[in-house]
């Protein structure tokens, strides 16, 4: 009777959720609580004897303590400083709505465990003005070339790209809208490493400063520096420019630069085809297996308040808004709510070792999760030495 009970009460729990999603036109409007709506009364009320702030807090701190000693501890950690004491009260508001966001994460996305990040002080349009930047108006290549069907029979049961030496260590982004050049970079790197046996760390900047390429189906979408790209478009602008340099001959600033400061005599990796590949995920983690690490394209809202562990929501909009790095894929990510094994993606991301699973995302496999299989790209690298 008890277990029962429990099954019924998380059942209700689950409509609650997905009913109050879809009673809003998009996704992301309940998840985004604005902080000129958040009223000072709620701030003890809403977090004291929670249950969930267990699970919105980070390990070892009083879930008891209200909001206000979190965020004491927020600003410690992230060295934040505001200018002004209406800028720090602002501040505090917006913290204070991206715990209760996060406790609306938590109920949706059980398996992982979401809570206090780097990016708790910033509203949701912050967030994704700064951190995220894959174009939404930006589309594949119509004469994009499709990855040939690879055979699916042998492929192993879990594999990383990271134990075979092909990935570079989490780079930063920082608050540039630039994750679609760290996307391409990190399929190129590895890329090179599989043709020519040398990690090289490539420049980021390069693309930010000089890639510029265009949608010729769609006047005005163009590769844009901090204010978005895509990754197909990344490769192709490579692949008319000759190459990219090493990261420390074009080193990252994480501005727009007024000029391109690109030397061809300093190439270090040169593009030698990209393509694209199915929505077939045995197909995916085929050129995986294959190919290195393949540039993604994902919806980010849960990514926000992510902490660790296999994130699988039962509800998430495919609208893609963020590039990131496919590097592997796991088959035993243990989920206790479901009880039974998950399995994964492994997601590099380019926000720092800071946040997430030391720089890295676990993403569900398996149901195009987040639309994680709507745009995955493969890109090989000229099979010569690196300079």
């Amino acid at each position: 009777m008890g277990r029962l009970f429990s099954f019924l009460s998380l059942l209700l729990l689950l409509l609650l959720s997905v009913s109050a999603v879809f009673a809003s036109s998009e996704f992301e409007i309940i998840v985004e609580v604005e902080p000129s709506i958040v009223s000072s009364d709620e701030v003890e009320s809403t977090y004291s004897d929670d249950p969930l702030i267990r699970q919105v807090v980070p390990d070892g701190e009083d879930h008891t303590l209200g909001a206000e000693h979190h965020f004491t501890l927020f600003k410690t950690k992230y060295g934040r400083t505001y200018a002004t004491q209406e800028e720090h009260d602002y501040r505090f508001k917006v913290f204070k709505a991206n715990l209760r966001r996060a406790k609306r994460h938590q109920k949706l996305d059980p398996i992982a465990v979401h809570g206090v990040t780097q990016f708790s002080d910033l509203t949701p349009s912050e967030f994704r003005r700064n951190y995220l930047g894959m174009r939404k108006r930006l589309r594949l290549p119509v004469d994009a070339q499709e990855a040939p069907i690879l055979p699916t029979n042998d492929l192993p049961a879990d594999f990383d790209w990271r134990e075979k030496g092909a990935v570079t260590p989490v780079k930063n982004q920082g608050s540039c809208g630039s994750c679609w050049s760290f996307s391409a970079v990190g399929a190129l790197e590895g890329a090179n490493y599989l043709a020519t046996g040398e990690l090289v760390s490539l420049s980021e900047q390069q693309l930010v400063d000089c890639d510029h390429e265009c949608d010729p189906e769609e006047y005005g979408a163009c590769d844009a520096g901090c204010n978005g790209g895509l990754m197909t478009s990344a490769f192709e602008y490579t692949l008319k420019a000759g190459g990219l340099m090493r990261e420390e001959d074009y080193p990252y600033t994480g501005k727009d630069r007024k000029s391109c400061k690109f030397d061809q005599s300093k190439i270090a990796a040169s593009v030698a085809n990209f393509s694209v590949i199915s929505l077939d995920e045995d197909q995916i983690a085929a050129n995986l297996v294959k190919n290195g690490p393949l540039a993604v394209g994902i919806n980010a809202v849960f990514m926000q308040t992510y902490m660790h562990g296999v994130s699988c929501p039962y509800i998430c909009s495919k609208r893609l808004d963020h590039g990131v790095l496919l590097v592997g894929y796991g088959s035993a990510g243990y989920a206790p709510i479901r009880l039974k094994n998950k399995p994964y993606w492994i997601i590099k991301n380019s926000w720092g070792e800071n946040w997430g699973e030391n720089g890295y995302y676990k993403l569900c496999r398996g149901h195009n999760v987040c639309g994680v299989d709507s745009m995955v790209s493969t890109v090989s690298a000229m099979q010569t030495a690196a300079l």
